[in-house]
């Protein structure tokens, strides 16, 4: 399949490499000092104690998605309209648009601008970068998509490069499975600028993680989607399957840009005001690492 990677950070690296090494035609968009990094050096892929070199196909043009079969759409939840419109005049009109993002709001944003399918993505995987052609995987990799007419030919695809994909009947409830995880770790680790791991060994940790949790679950109830699997269970093992990994956010604050707490604690914030649901916790988190923001801008 020729399939393009919009917004080649460390999640559309990391699985663009994956179906490049599976043969697939792969192209990745991004940044032009990112672009000619790739052009010039390859991209390397640190897994396992070993670097693999892979020249690929890297563009910073929009126009790149036009023969695209499949597009990976991982750029930030902020730059999600931005880069919709920008990819909209070039898309094939059948072609699948893969939402690998952060936040709940993403597929039904991207599906306002796009005539397209956008098929919703949960991604579980802890990788960053090292430089702008170079990522490191430091745990999982497994997705869940949305149930659609043409999710089989996708998992296929994926399953196909190594990567275990499963499809979903409850997409939605499967995507704040994923964030409610987000809600309860990035904001520490950003805060803290410390691995999972380290982060959960912190004295009255536990009871700030439940309680992120639970009140993402009562915004959760409020909207009427329903969990699936075993929401403390998941928390809990976090920092043994990805001991190392920081968050995106803390990522995101030690290279001083911003991040997506908007979309994250900043959403359950938004919500809770709108149902008259007490937040406090997760209203705490996100005014820290605003206030972080501000810092690193100042």
């Amino acid at each position: 399949m020729k399939i393009s990677v919009m917004g080649a950070g460390a999640v559309g690296s990391y699985y663009g490499a994956m179906l490049a090494q599976a043969k697939h035609d792969v192209t990745f968009i991004g940044r032009p000092a990112q672009v000619a990094a790739l052009r010039e050096h390859g991209l390397l892929v640190e897994k396992g104690g070993s670097v693999t070199r892979l020249a690929v196909q890297a563009s910073s043009e929009p126009s790149a998605v036009s023969s695209s079969d499949v597009v990976v759409f991982s750029v930030k939840s902020s730059d999600t309209e931005a880069a919709a419109k920008a990819i909209a005049p070039f898309l094939r009109p059948d072609a699948l648009v893969l939402s690998f993002q952060n936040g709940v709001e993403n597929t039904e944003r991207l599906q306002l601008l796009l005539p397209q399918t956008v098929i919703a993505t949960v991604v579980y995987v802890g990788t960053d970068m090292a430089a702008p052609n170079h990522v490191r995987y430091r745990g999982g990799g497994n997705l869940v998509i949305a149930a659609s007419a043409r999710s089989p030919e996708i998992a296929d695809l994926f399953n196909e490069a190594g990567i275990s994909t499963e499809i979903s009947e409850n997409a939605a409830g499967a995507l704040w499975a994923k964030f409610i995880l987000n809600c309860a770790y990035n904001a520490l680790s950003a805060i803290t600028q410390m691995p999972y791991s380290t982060l959960a060994q912190g004295p009255e940790i536990d009871g700030v993680l439940h309680d992120a949790v639970q009140e993402c679950l009562s915004i959760a109830t409020a909207l009427g989607v329903s969990v699936p699997g075993d929401t403390w269970g998941m928390v809990a093992q976090v920092p043994v399957t990805m001991a190392a990994q920081r968050s995106s956010t803390a990522q995101d604050l030690a290279r001083q840009k911003p991040s997506e707490i908007d979309y994250l604690n900043g959403y359950i914030v938004r919500k809770g005001r709108e149902l008259n649901i007490p937040v406090p916790v997760n209203r705490t988190l996100y005014a820290l690492v605003k206030l972080l923001e501000t810092k690193k801008e100042g």
